[in-house]
């Protein structure tokens, strides 16, 4: 009875030993196809090559390096007055020539050889009104981002902006180049992509040619849902938006201030994407480099009701 007990628990084993050794081969043999582990063959989702599909951003994470030559960003902080942050060594600096950039009857230029190189712009939301886009595009502007829709600060509910359509439309036939963004209160990367695929569906079928914005900021004077959040996931927040924005044939950009960029922007992360700066005077001080420059929230454009913010481009995305 003994002897057949023992018997019978040798076989057994033998039977464990050529599974575990079938199943070693298998993943042997799965690596050597597909030069991963199983797992992620088995986990990936097989994305065709249909411009319609939308995909999820990697999110990557990396450790920042800052230059070792002693350079200083300096700015003013209402605590300790002067403050300064050393710079990071693989994030490309604003190569702008400041003596280039001039003020005349409120606008600003970006003048090269004797030019005007820079691209003059508004944006606008609902705040605005009634356009007359024609009377805009005959005063000198010449192109126009406008505000798709907004998610509250308090409830996180997404609200489309009554006239984004009309404006899309309107500002298209005036022959303004037009892009758009979105004002975002996104606490993480799964409400980014919620909130990019409001917008990519909201513009299919007009013809933008400016790039598609993320525009996250902070609530000032009352409490919001993102108080608190954390830098990872405000940049995993501007990936996500981005990329989705990206894989639906778009040009993403990404809008903040100086203050914010400086504070709560993990720059090494968003360092491919361009930026499009708020930062209000005569002439930027912001380090980095950026692609849009809102100068002004109190301008005033023919053909727009009340102050407007203006812009110029530096970069001529229609082309």
């Amino acid at each position: 009875m003994a002897k057949n007990k023992f018997k019978g628990l040798a076989v057994v084993e033998a039977l464990i030993i050529m599974a575990l050794s079938g199943e070693l081969a298998w993943q042997v043999f799965l690596k050597d196809r597909f030069g991963k582990d199983p797992e992620a063959v088995t986990a990936s989702t097989d994305v065709s090559d249909d411009p319609q599909v939308r995909t999820r951003a990697v999110i990557e994470k990396e450790e920042s390096i800052y230059q070792l030559d002693g350079k200083k960003i300096l700015m003013n902080d209402s605590t300790y007055g002067e403050i300064f942050w050393p710079v990071f060594s693989d994030v490309p600096a604003c190569k702008l020539d400041m003596e280039s950039i001039v003020t005349r009857n409120g606008y600003s230029f970006y003048r090269e050889g004797g030019k005007v190189t820079s691209i003059a712009g508004v944006d606008v939301s609902d705040y605005q009104g009634e356009i007359d886009w024609k009377k805009v595009k005959e005063s000198g502007i010449d192109f126009a981002m406008i505000r798709i829709g907004y998610r509250t600060y308090g409830g996180g509910d997404i609200t489309l902006d009554e006239n984004f359509r009309k404006n899309l439309k309107a500002a298209d036939e005036a022959g303004l180049k037009v892009g758009v963004y979105f004002f975002s209160q996104a606490l993480n990367e799964k409400e980014a992509i919620e909130e990019a695929d409001k917008v990519i569906d909201a513009i299919s079928g007009y013809n933008i040619t400016y790039p598609v914005v993320y525009d996250w900021e902070l609530i000032y004077g009352d409490n919001a849902r993102t108080d608190k959040i954390t830098v990872e996931d405000l940049a995993d927040s501007c990936i996500a938006f981005c990329e989705r924005v990206k894989s639906a044939g778009y040009k993403p950009m990404i809008y903040q201030n100086k203050s914010t960029a400086m504070f709560k922007l993990d720059l090494p992360r968003l360092k491919e994407y361009d930026f499009w700066l708020a930062e209000y005077g005569k002439k930027p001080t912001y380090y980095y480099n950026y692609q849009m420059w809102q100068y002004s929230s109190t301008g005033t454009v023919p053909g727009i009701n009340g102050e407007v913010d203006l812009n110029i481009s530096f970069k001529d995305y229609s082309k």
